[in-house]
């Protein structure tokens, strides 16, 4: 059966067979696939499926499980096949009988004793071994006495088994000894003696094996800690003997805790054993460390073999073995021996067997070092961390006393002759750098220890610094640092008191030295704390440092300490930044100046004069010079002007002219590369920069990430390199540490050149000619023919190096190579090397011939190349060649993508595939396979061709592949990965061949995971994660989750120890990120459920039941260091509260409570508040996080600080997230509602309790950090839970009951030793409190604002009294208090105008209390606006600053005050106008009652005196004089001021503040309007007839009329507002009138804020012509009537209720303004206006016609605005009257009588004008029309109360017109009207009968005709006489109008006779 169909049917069958065994089928061919593919994605196999089915049908087919299962073990299983078979054999037998598992046993025994030793036998027997082992380790004492034989049988074999055999009986005897536990102790002692010839068995797999073995061994057998202990301890050194890294960390786990037990005392057999000592226990682990092997003198065979490796194998196993025995004790046993664990190791140091070289030194001080940082800085918690710092402290003191001694010891013989100082030093640098990585992690936390006098650590660090080793003063100088670092505020004391000291010892050399590092440490650390020092310590210190150079000629013996002081003091200011150095940088040019030669004389001078000292000193003076350029280039970039580089170039040509003179550079750089001063192998530290960082992985794993790296590359790159360390570079001290090193280790300087050298190589010779490049590279090929054996690879690996930079800065500058004559010594040196013994020099010869083909860059070229590694492929059969050539096939696909060609990659891949399937040399499998997953890489989806070959031979070689050759695997896994990248989303498809790519590497990342390598399983892990990336669903995360959750537990049980490797760690919490990024519920879920029904193997925290995987990823953050890691655990913790937070708020709260809980005790440090002490019993060392047996080897640590801030964030978090769901989560009543309905369901603020607890708990830590996190924390809870009511006592707020809680909260932060960034956040929370309305006793009020007058008073004191912080330090902290002032005040006055003067008001008495203070508060908050309003000038304007600063700020600081000043200014701003308000401009004077601002008054005298007696004026007058002063005056600023609004409405698309906008823009007009008004009346008076000719001249356009852009304020404005109205009204712009924005807009009405801006926009419009001259006037005029008439035209729409929208009637109000501006009458203008508004005119007339829906009255009104408002000459026009008349007439024949009553109505306005002559065409054409309408009133009587309105309103049209008709017209209209009134009226029959209209015309006629006659009492005689129907009419109507006004008889209806009382109402009519 072919591979992949057997795959797939294994995927269709395997996972849903109706029965548990296999068919008999499979078991032929390939069935380790098979069996692997039916048992293996479950990876519990058969355990998976008992636990599905059940028992009974275990036992059911137990038989022929069985039966199937001995089968595959006959079949020559492969090593993952094996460990499934082996396990689930075990899996069968303990589910089902085991009446046949003595048979199985047997016949285990059997094959293994069988005499056939082939090859193809050997799967067989290592697989019965395998079986034998799971077996015992699962059934145990069940299988009786059956181990003696096995045990037996095992050991014989194992005499004479090959390296595969002994490592898999190792295993299996493992699992016997952990199954049968002291059952089997009769067979203890066998196999121990068995086990110790295996632990230094040649074979490094057989050594990790037996440690296992060993391991579980010693928890059974007593006597490996008692009597055989020393024995055992000496077997393990001999073990580390060039062992490999896994090796070391089992023999170290085993050396570790034989020794714990042994010290502890522990037997498990329960005899009585002989307890050792502790003393004793170190004692013999020291032995090893300094000897090589505690049994046995080694030192003479490492002199016969030259070399130490061994003995550095050694010193590096006993280093993990002290940490393995130290936290196998645990956290508890080491608090209470520090003191003499640290005397013990710092011996080891201090011994000269461990300091004999300069190599030894460096690894010895590394090492100790290391132990003291894994178990002191992570066993340990922060109380016992400073005890033990101040432990270190002590040892510290002892020693310097001990140096004090010997160096005033006047016995000059005996103080040379001592050996203690030097030896004192490596002591010292170890102590110093542990107490510093010690109070750097505990950060604040530190302070109670280090500013206690009694305890004097700072003074015992400090007098380190005159230490005679550079090393021990490097060292303190560090420790310094870091105590800045951790304790900002110490800095500056700090700065101070080292140059005190330095100027007062300036005659030792000594303290010169020791106080100018401790000073560079002091400045390199500032950048790390934000509050910074202040600026008069950079002028202490470059003073210092010239006064240093400068008097370094005075004194010989102290010259090259002075020189070399001053000038590191200057490198270390550099790093301050450009505000600190600027101030200083023409003193540092001048310095810079006089050390280098300023012309040739001056050199020529040099070369011929000085000694050797005198040349010493100048170049150490120039190197300093350098250094200081250097780091001034690094940190002062912006300070590097062309000026300045002018000065500072011309210089260095004459330094470098002298090294010139000296010798060719070239030729000096050759002569470095090829140098003997290094020893052999010592260019391996240039490895990690010159390969490929992939690649690096086939050098070994220690060059990988791991958490023993530290220790471990020592080992590989430093074979003769001493350690990295400070006193090989002091300049160093100032510099930040690289990635994973707490401090920096800089190389030898012999190295360090070398490097350079490379590097520099790289760049000279790619700027020389072509003919001199090949002239070079042939030397460097000549000098590596002349070295021979391990110094030729040294020299070879550096002329590489040089090389690989050369071609480097060709490829990055894009310059040519050259001719062949180039490229051929280049080829030779690379050919040269790649074929090297050295795995080293091959990978730097494949980087550089892939570099050599992309420099060169052609296809011909670079096909040569491969083919040459083809043809030597084909016929080399070395390992040497084959691994060389087949890596150089990849790396030329890396660099050129593939080569472009498929057949050329096809090659490649196949003869890849025939290496990678040698299985005689794993070194060429490795090799191979890493370069076909480079191939795989870089071809991308050209590999889809080859991906399902290269699956299977992937999946074939990891079933066959011995677990031994792990770096085989470690490759394999690498071309899965890169397989899964270029099949990517591809893996989703439902296809058959898809599904079954995606079954093998399903398949292939079962068999990762299971392998016991940890990094294949991370290769395993990172595959899954790929896969879950690419098809989510095919994934399976209930297996998933819990194998990475074993890896965690595994790791939380003992640092480092079950999961050394860092990379396996990384993977994991990679993975758990992504899955919590998608399923983050599923993730939790899944690993609860482990939790719960984990098996017995797994050591798990029983806390995880309750605490989940969230714990244990918490707990992680106190156990891991690496950032990586731990920024993947608080991503990860991120993303599973992000998601699970609101529906599991009880749990995430309960899990961070737990966290801010345990919570430190400082005895040193003050207590906190009584309210914490109910939780007291949760504030010790024991997490609950942690194990809580009494027993537990685990380190009980309480969360550190930093874990403590990071819950905190997330309680924050946890808020926002409920307030963006909001609801009931800020509602009591609504919440206990819904819980009682949801019991599940739950809400924030039902646990408002625990949110201030946790927030009070986190304020008043030790930490400043945890300090300000928590203050935040509690001004989010204040001010989301400030409104919120409590239900149970109604008008209270539900935060009052926790007033107490916040007030102790906040009183820390006010003393005097806090922070000032936490007591700036305090600030706010005070301010927040007492504005939220929460306090409303006085007392409560008094309380808080104590603390905030104590703020106050600091900020008054703090120009007077100095600091120890930056100045915008300073600053943010007095604006902090500003604001909070401001804020307060804010508060206080909203709450107070609300209530108006109605009763007592409760925002009164925090009003009061402001007041108080009212006067400073008013003084500071303007100082504070007027530096704001300098500081936002732009740059332009930078010269106009004041030079000293401002109020609150220094011109040095000022880019760094701007962020606090932007971020306080606007609240300040604010309360400045209140008061300022409130106060009518009234200042408190010292001298007077008071003075008023009479006058404006503008920012810059803002505040100050005013004498002036001016008679009193109101605010508001006040106010609009300022205001409209200013702006009148300054008309650029007021274009300014619209232009920023302008820009504002761009950005803001909210309606209010647009409307905010608009309403300070109109302001801004009305200012300007005033002004120019005010001078129009100024020249009236003041100038007389001929100025009053000029009058109009006033505005914008003068006699032009021409408005320039960015000048005029009319154009400004009319921007604004055209920005509105196109944004309201879109079809206004002709663009997009006719788009779909624009036809959409005009289907959708307009909103209320719509209209609110639109009328906005046409008020500030229709002010503009006032603004304008004549001709100016002119200008706009179009723009301004196509605006206001087109927002009329689009917004006059019929409406419903027939009224007009807001919109509508500011469009007529604005048409009004316009047509009626003065300016339309100036004779300049008038003809003009006249023309364009006649026009306008008749362009809405055509519009009109055009839009049948709008609203015709609109338009109406609109034309009667233009008759009436405009000049006369508008609408005298014939066209334009009979147009306008025909749309009157239309309206008064229109049947909608609201129309007709607006029209009449308009009419009426008509014939009211005054101008006659201009509405006399119009009344006489209208009159007429009405008459006729009237008349028909008679006939048809109204039918409603609108058409009845319209008769009225006819009524007083008409008698309108009589007013407006001449005498001699009036009286035929007055009878008409006397006519047109009778008719309205009723006789007394028809009267009661009515309708409520008509009855109501009756009485309006009466009335009318009342008022009316007696108005024309003639004409109604006349009128009554001569008509008698008329008084007929008028008769009748008066007696029934009497009739109705009579009282009705009212009848009551009932039963008895008489009258009744009370008579009811029975005619309705």
């Amino acid at each position: 059966m072919a591979l992949r169909d057997l795959l797939c049917s294994a995927s269709e069958k395997g996972h849903h067979i109706p029965s548990l065994g296999l068919k008999e089928r499979t078991l032929k061919g390939q069935r380790g696939i098979w069996i692997q593919s039916w048992d293996g994605p479950s990876k519990r196999g058969i355990l998976g499926r008992y636990a599905m089915w059940g028992q009974a049908e275990v036992k059911q087919n137990q038989k022929q499980l069985v039966e199937q299962l001995t089968l595959i073990m006959m079949g020559s299983p492969g090593p993952p096949v094996r460990q499934l078979l082996a396990h689930n054999l075990a899996v069968v037998y303990s589910a089902g009988d085991t009446f046949s598992v003595y048979e199985t046993i047997d016949r285990c025994n059997d094959l293994i004793r069988s005499k056939d030793d082939s090859p193809s036998h050997l799967p067989n027997k290592l697989a019965a071994v395998a079986c034998l082992g799971a077996l015992y380790q699962k059934l145990g004492r069940l299988l009786g006495s059956t181990f003696n034989d096995t045990v037996t049988n095992l050991l014989k074999v194992l005499r004479n088994a090959e390296s595969q055999g002994r490592t898999e009986i190792m295993l299996s005897l493992d699992r016997i000894v952990a199954g049968l536990g002291s059952s089997a102790s009769s067979c203890h002692r066998d196999i121990y003696k068995a086990a110790r010839s295996c632990l230094t068995d040649r074979s490094m797999s057989v050594r990790s094996a037996t440690a296992q073995c060993l391991l579980a061994l010693q928890n059974e057998a007593s006597f490996m800690s008692g009597s055989d202990l020393e024995s055992l301890v000496s077997l393990c050194f001999k073990a580390f003997e060039g062992s490999s890294y896994d090796v070391r960390l089992g023999v170290s786990r085993l050396l570790g805790k034989v020794l714990a037990r042994a010290v502890h005392g522990t037997s498990p057999s329960r005899q009585s054993t002989r307890r050792l000592s502790l003393e004793d226990a170190l004692s013999l682990l020291s032995t090893g460390f300094l000897r090589g092997n505690s049994g046995f003198l080694r030192g003479g065979g490492d002199m016969l073999r030259g070399s130490s490796s061994s003995t550095r194998h050694v010193r590096l196993g006993a280093t993990q073995a002290y940490i393995i025995f130290i936290s196998t004790l645990g956290g508890h046993w080491l608090s209470r021996n520090v003191p003499g664990l640290l005397t013990h190791l710092l011996e080891i140091v201090f011994h000269q067997k461990a300091t004999q070289t300069p190599v030894e030194a460096a690894c010895a001080r590394r090492c100790i070092s290391y132990i003291l940082r894994a178990t002191l800085g992570e066993l340990l918690g922060e109380k016992a961390q400073l005890e033990a710092a101040r432990e270190i402290s002590e040892v510290i003191k002892k020693l310097m006393k001990s140096v004090d001694a010997v160096l005033s010891d006047s016995n000059m013989e005996t103080r040379f002759c001592t050996t203690d100082i030097t030896a004192s030093q490596h002591a010292l640098v170890c102590a110093l750098q542990e107490l510093g990585d010690l109070i750097l992690g505990l950060g604040t936390t530190a302070a109670p220890l280090l500013r206690d006098s009694s305890f004097g650590v700072l003074d015992t660090v400090i007098s380190v610094v005159l230490h005679p080793s550079l090393s021990a003063r490097l060292a303190a100088a560090w420790c310094l640092r870091c105590v800045v670092v951790s304790l900002p505020s110490l800095a500056a004391p700090l700065l101070d008191r080292c140059t005190e000291r330095l100027i007062a010892l300036k005659s030792s050399p000594e303290a010169v030295s020791g106080y100018s590092l401790a000073a560079a440490g002091l400045l390199g650390s500032i950048r790390l704390c934000p509050l910074g020092v202040p600026q008069g310590k950079g002028k202490v210190i470059m003073s210092l440092a010239e006064d240093l150079l400068c008097s370094a000629n005075q004194n010989s013996r102290l010259s090259m300490q002075r020189v070399q002081a001053g000038w590191i003091l200057i490198s270390s200011l550099m790093t301050l930044g450009p505000a600190m150095v600027q101030p200083h940088l023409r003193r540092l040019l001048l310095l810079w100046r006089s050390v280098f030669p300023q012309n040739p004389k001056d050199l020529d001078m040099e070369r011929s004069r000085g000694d050797s000292f005198t040349w010493q000193v100048t170049l150490e003076g120039r190197a300093g010079a350098m250094s200081a350029i250097q780091s001034f280039m690094s940190h002062c970039g912006d300070l590097v002007t062309e000026e300045v580089l002018q000065q500072l170039l011309p210089p260095l040509p004459f330094a470098v002219a002298l090294l010139a003179h000296l010798c060719a550079i070239m030729k000096e750089l050759v002569a470095d590369l090829s140098s003997p001063d290094y020893p052999p192998s010592g260019a391996l530290f240039l490895l990690p920069s010159l390969c490929h960082p992939v690649d690096l992985i086939l050098l070994g794993p220690s060059l990988q990430e791991s958490d023993h790296r530290a220790i471990e590359e020592q080992f590989l790159l430093s074979n003769g390199i001493p350690g990295g360390s400070l006193e090989y570079d002091p300049h160093a001290i100032y510099h930040m540490p690289s990635e994973g090193e707490s401090v920096p280790t800089p190389m030898p300087p012999v190295y360090t050149v070398i490097q350079a050298a490379a590097s520099l190589f790289g760049v000279l010779l790619s700027n020389m000619p072509e003919l001199q490049r090949t002239q070079i590279l042939e030397q460097l090929v000549e000098s590596i023919k002349q070295t021979k054996g391990s110094r030729q690879q040294s020299v070879q690996l550096a002329a590489l190096s040089a090389l690989c930079y050369f071609l480097k800065h060709l490829a990055s500058n894009h310059i040519d190579l050259g001719p062949e004559e180039t490229r051929r010594p280049c080829l030779t040196l690379i050919v040269g090397a790649l074929e090297s013994r050295n795995p080293w020099l091959r990978c730097a010869a494949v980087e550089c011939i892939a570099r050599l083909a992309h420099v060169v860059s052609e296809t011909l070229y670079t096909s040569s190349l491969a083919q040459a590694s083809f043809d030597k492929l084909k016929v080399a059969r070395d390992v040497v060649a084959r691994t060389g050539h087949s890596l150089a096939l990849g790396s030329l696909h890396r660099y050129l993508g593939g080569i472009g060609s498929t057949q050329h990659l096809a090659s490649c891949v196949a003869v890849l595939h025939s290496l990678s399937q040698d299985t005689t040399s794993p070194e060429v499998q490795t090799w191979a396979l890493h370069s076909l997953s480079i191939i795989i890489d870089s071809s991308g989806p050209l590999y889809y061709v080859h991906v399902e070959p290269t699956l299977s031979l992937l999946l074939t070689a990891l079933l066959s592949t011995p677990l031994s050759h792990a770096d085989v695997h470690r490759s394999l896994g690498r071309c899965l990965s890169a397989l899964l990248n270029t099949l990517g989303p591809e893996l989703q498809g439902s296809g058959e061949l898809v599904a079954c790519q995606r079954n093998h590497c399903l398949l292939a990342c079962s068999v990762m995971q299971e392998n016991p390598d940890c990094l294949v399983q991370a290769q395993g892990i990172s595959c899954l994660q790929q896969l879950h990336m690419f098809a989510p669903k095919h994934v399976n995360l209930s297996s998933l989750v819990p194998t990475l959750c074993e890896v965690l537990l595994d790791n939380s049980m003992l640092v480092h120890l079950c999961s050394p490797h860092l990379i396996l760690r990384r993977a994991v919490l990679a993975c758990l990120r992504q899955l919590a990024q998608r399923e983050a519920a599923e993730v939790s879920e899944h690993a609860m459920t482990m939790a719960k029904d984990g098996h017995e193997d797994l050591k798990m925290d029983v806390n995880m039941r309750e605490l989940g995987l969230e714990g244990v990823l918490l707990s992680l953050l106190d156990r891991e260091n690496d950032p990586q890691l731990r920024q993947d655990v608080k991503e990860t913790l991120f993303h599973m509260q992000s998601c699970t937070g609101v529906s599991r708020l009880s749990f995430w709260l309960r899990l961070h409570k737990d966290i801010l809980s345990a919570s430190a005790d400082f005895a040193a440090v003050a207590s906190v508040d009584t309210t914490q002490e109910e939780d007291s019993e949760q504030c010790c060392s024991d997490s609950v996080l942690t194990s809580k047996k009494e027993e537990s080897s685990t380190p009980s640590v309480s969360p550190r600080w930093h874990t403590r801030v990071f819950s905190m964030e997330c309680v924050s978090m946890l808020v926002s997230q409920c307030v963006r769901e909001g609801g009931a989560h800020f509602n009591v009543v609504e919440a206990q509602e819904m819980k009682h309905k949801e019991p599940d369901r739950d809400f924030l603020v039902l646990h408002l309790q625990d949110l201030v607890r946790m927030s009070f708990m986190a304020a008043t830590d030790h930490s400043e950090q945890l300090r300000l996190v928590g203050l935040q924390a509690l001004l989010l809870v204040i001010q989301r839970f400030s409104s919120v009511p409590e239900p149970e006592f109604p008008g209270h707020l539900v935060l009052e009951q926790y007033q107490a809680n916040v007030l102790a909260a906040v009183r820390p932060a006010f003393n005097s030793d806090t922070h000032p960034d936490v007591t700036a956040t305090a600030c706010q929370v005070c301010s927040a409190w007492l504005a939220s309305g929460v306090l409303k006793d006085p007392s409560d009020l008094y309380r808080v604002q104590q603390l905030l007058l104590s703020s106050l008073s600091k900020v008054q004191m703090m120009k007077e009294t100095s600091s120890v912080y930056s100045e915008s330090t300073t600053t943010m902290e007095t604006l902090a208090v500003l604001k909070a002032w401001a804020e307060v005040y804010i508060a206080a006055v909203e709450r107070r105008e609300p209530e108006g003067e109605s009763g007592c008001n409760p925002g009164d008495g925090l009003l009061s209390m402001v007041q108080a203070d009212i006067s400073t508060l008013s003084q500071l908050w303007l100082s504070a606006l007027q530096d704001h309003a300098l500081l936002t000038l732009p740059p332009e304007c930078s010269h106009q600053l004041p030079s000293p600063g401002g109020a609150f700020y220094t011109s040095e600081t000022s880019d760094a005050a701007r962020p606090h000043y932007l971020t306080s200014w606007a609240p300040i701003l604010h309360a400045t106008s209140l008061w300022l308000s409130s106060t009518g401009f009234i200042l408190a004077d010292p001298d007077e009652a008071g003075s008023r601002l009479s006058r404006p008054v503008t920012p810059t005298t803002m505040g100050q005196e005013h004498n002036n007696r001016e008679p009193a004026k109101t605010p508001e007058d006040v106010n609009s004089e300022r205001f409209h002063l200013i702006l009148g005056n300054i008309l650029e600023l007021a274009i300014e001021l619209i232009s920023v609004l302008h820009r504002l409405l761009l950005m803001r698309e909210s309606s209010e503040i647009q409307l905010l906008a608009l309403e300070v823009g109109k302001q801004i007009l009305d200012a300007v309007q005033e002004h120019v008004q005010e001078r129009r009346r100024s020249a009236e008076v003041d100038d007389g007839a001929e100025e009053k000719e000029k009058l109009p001249e006033f505005g914008e356009g003068h006699d032009t009329g021409g408005l320039v852009a960015g000048h005029s304020l009319v154009l400004a404005a009319l921007e604004m507002c055209l920005c509105i109205l196109i944004r309201q009204l879109p079809q206004l712009s002709p663009r997009l009138s006719g788009s779909i924005i624009g036809r959409h807009a005009t289907k959708q009405p307009l909103s209320h804020d719509s209209n609110l801006l639109i009328s906005a926009s046409l008020s500030i419009l229709a002010e503009l012509p006032s603004l304008c001259s004549p001709e100016g006037s002119v200008s706009i005029l179009p723009t301004l009537l196509y605006l206001v008439l087109g927002v009329l035209q689009h917004t006059a729409g019929r409406n419903p209720g027939g009224r007009l929208s807001l919109a509508v009637t500011s469009a007529l109000q604005a048409l009004k303004a316009i047509v009626s501006s003065p300016m339309s009458r100036v004779e300049k203008s008038r003809a003009s206006w006249t023309s364009l508004l006649r026009s306008s005119t008749s362009s809405m007339l055509q519009s009109w016609d055009s839009d049948e829906e709008k609203d015709r009255i609109a338009m109406l009104t609109a034309l009667t605005i233009f008759l009436l408002s405009a000049n006369p000459e508008v609408m005298s026009e014939p066209g334009l009257q009979n147009a306008s008349l025909q749309r009157f007439y239309s309206s008064t024949d229109s049947k909608d009588p609201d129309e007709q009553l607006k029209c009449y109505r308009l009419i009426l306005s008509i014939f009211q004008h005054p101008a006659h002559d201009v509405v006399a065409p119009y009344i006489c054409e209208l009159a007429p029309r009405v008459v006729r309408h009237l008349s028909h009133a008679d006939s048809r009587k109204p039918q409603s109360q609108a058409e009845l309105l319209v008769l009225q309103e006819g009524v007083r049209l008409l008698q309108a017109l009589i007013i407006a008709s001449e005498e001699q017209n009036r009286p035929p209209v007055v009878s008409m009207v006397f006519h047109l009134l009778i008719s309205f009226l009723l006789d007394e029959n028809t009267l009661c009968s009515a309708s409520s209209c008509s009855r109501a015309l009756h009485d309006f006629g009466l009335q009318s005709l009342t008022q009316f006659g007696a108005s024309h009492p003639d004409q109604f005689r006349h009128l009554m006489g001569s008509s008698t129907a008329l008084r007929s009419r008028l008769e009748a109507a008066l007696r029934g109008n009497q009739e109705s006004l009579k009282p009705k008889p009212r009848i009551v209806r009932g039963g008895g006779q008489g009258s009744p009382s009370i008579q009811l109402k029975t005619n309705f009519l």
